[in-house]
């Protein structure tokens, strides 16, 4: 079953259920995608399904961030509840070793040696942390991997 057929058959789920906050984040996420499948003129692949559900929780954890900052808790329950269904969904995240096995790996498979290399460090990690990870965590650390690396050349004067 894809992810499309499974999210539209537990919106049904959720509406019999009765569970409002469920059915309107996985409404939310079907409009997400049919306007992604609208700008691009084709039904969009596994892959992409997945990209617009890592953005959603993104943009509900950016929410998250702002809400706790004004002090909003009522609104910081409910975007992380949303972040839960959504996260349903995702792949299995990744943990935090895996998380630094890939930067490291990233690093080498690219020849990077300085922050200049950021893009492409993150060109490789991309498809490969999608819906997996934090985005944002994953750049922090492969800032701190490249300025080590920069570091080390540095240290040995290769640089």
């Amino acid at each position: 079953m894809s992810l499309h057929d499974r999210i539209q058959t537990d919106i049904a789920a959720a509406m019999r259920a009765g569970d409002g906050l469920r059915r309107d984040t996985l409404r939310m996420v079907v409009s997400a995608a049919y306007n992604v499948e609208k700008r691009q003129g084709r039904p969009l692949t596994e892959d992409e399904y997945t990209a617009v559900l890592a953005r959603e929780v993104k943009t509900r954890r950016e929410s998250v961030d702002a809400f706790r900052a004004g002090g909003r808790e009522d609104l910081v329950a409910k975007e992380e509840a949303e972040i839960a269904i959504i996260g349903e969904y995702l792949p299995q995240a990744l943990t935090e070793d895996e998380v630094a096995a890939l930067v490291r790996e990233a690093v080498a498979q690219t020849g990077a040696t300085s922050a200049r290399d950021m893009g492409k460090v993150m060109g490789w990690l991309s498809p490969r942390i999608r819906g997996r990870a934090d985005g944002k965590h994953v750049s922090e650390l492969v800032v701190q991997a490249l300025a080590a690396a920069d570091l080390a050349a540095h240290d040995s004067g290769t640089h």
